[in-house]
């Protein structure tokens, strides 16, 4: 078996299987840029580097469930000037998140503030924190049904466990004193952080 066969097998046995996929290439481009071993095997990881971070963000965006994906990038600033941008960028740190602190979004329909807590939900998914994204109707349904099913407990593990938890539509829907209570009264080990729209 040639070297590069049996490099190739071990990379995939180490389930290195982007830089199994690529050594051949990537070993042609270093001879020919006459890179040096260590160099050459810098690339090669890198290259598996990349591909497990693209498949880590997609799996932890799919997870979030978003119903859409905006960044920063994405909001038009001008479009609403009464919004502080400087602020907005600073929340995307996550420095509220580190200290456990609330953030509310506060408006009328249409201004951007599912957009933005969005944008701030792909922001902490980029620094590798959990984020998980529901409208506070869907959150107190499911409270509800957990409750009635005596499993509340188990099913609030859901919306503690991520580091962010987006409740969007929050003063959309009227609750009744059970909603209220279970919504407002529910307690975790550590109180997320959570961004309200």
């Amino acid at each position: 078996m040639i070297a590069l066969e049996r490099a190739r097998q071990t990379l995939e046995t180490l389930g290195l299987a982007q830089a199994a996929a690529v050594l051949e290439s990537r070993l042609e481009a270093a001879a020919a840029k006459e890179m040096t071993y260590a160099e050459c095997l810098a690339d090669l990881l890198e290259a598996e580097l990349i591909v497990r971070r693209e498949r880590y963000l997609k799996t932890r965006i799919r997870l979030a469930h978003f119903p859409f994906q905006k960044t920063l990038d994405h909001f038009d600033f001008s479009f609403q000037p009464s919004i502080d941008e400087r602020q907005i960028r600073e929340l995307a740190t996550m420095a509220f998140v580190a200290s456990a602190t609330n953030v509310l979004f506060l408006g009328p329909p249409g201004v951007g503030k599912s957009h933005l807590a969005i944008a701030l939900g792909l922001a902490a998914i980029e620094q590798g924190l959990a984020v998980y994204f529901v409208t506070a109707h869907a959150l107190v349904q499911d409270l509800r049904r957990a409750h009635a099913e005596n499993r509340l407990e188990r099913r609030l593990r859901v919306y503690t466990s991520p580091r962010l938890l987006i409740v969007d539509e929050l003063g959309y829907l009227a609750l009744d004193p059970l909603e209220a209570t279970l919504f407002f009264s529910w307690s975790a080990p550590a109180t997320p952080a959570g961004a309200s729209s």
